[in-house]
């Protein structure tokens, strides 16, 4: 039993000099412990947004203008037209602007005397047509037909205004004219 307690009490000493776990495994001095080194690399400029911000927008029409004013005055001295272009403005990051174009709108203002007289008025819109029809196709832009807003003012404070969406009159006032034209497309104020 002796050699049992001196067992024993030699199993408590090295435990009371442990640590109570286990001792590291050390590497041998040739084999150097892996380093990892990590490396952030930032960009000497700022990324730049390469779209454009559109806004709506008009563009006169100078030469166009020019020639449509010139038939229908020569139609009717008293009345004046003009043509813009409508789409959007592509405004880059950079300050370039590029207007992209989605129809032609014309305009046609004419004097009167008596603002119920629907007759004449569908007449003339039918007369300004035809020079609108004549214009040459290179002058006129976008991939959308427009609109011809005629305007018949008797004065500053009295008019009647009929807007004329261009598809719809080719494809549907075939043959009318007068008042019947005009009613097609007034709308009322």
């Amino acid at each position: 039993m002796q050699r049992f307690h001196a067992l024993l009490l030699l199993s408590l000493i090295l435990c009371a000099c442990s640590n109570g776990a286990s001792s590291p495994q050390t590497l041998p001095a040739s084999d150097p412990t892996p380093t990892i080194t990590l490396t952030l690399e930032f960009p000497t400029t700022a990324p730049t947004f390469e779209g454009c911000a559109y806004m709506w927008a008009y563009k006169d029409m100078f030469e166009l203008t020019t020639r449509l004013d010139e038939s229908i005055k020569s139609a009717d001295p008293t009345a004046k037209a003009w043509a813009t272009a409508f789409g959007e403005d592509c405004i880059h990051a950079d300050g370039r602007v590029d207007f992209l174009t989605r129809e032609t709108d014309f305009y046609v203002h004419s004097t009167v005397a008596d603002l119920t007289d629907y007759g004449s008025f569908g007449n003339w819109i039918v007369q300004a047509m035809m020079i609108i029809e004549d214009l040459p196709d290179e002058l006129i832009v976008g991939p959308i037909s427009g609109f011809v807003e005629f305007w018949f003012i008797k004065n500053d404070a009295e008019h009647v205004i009929v807007r004329v969406s261009i598809q719809q009159y080719q494809d549907e006032a075939a043959g009318k004219s007068g008042e019947e034209l005009f009613q097609m497309f007034f709308t009322g104020q």
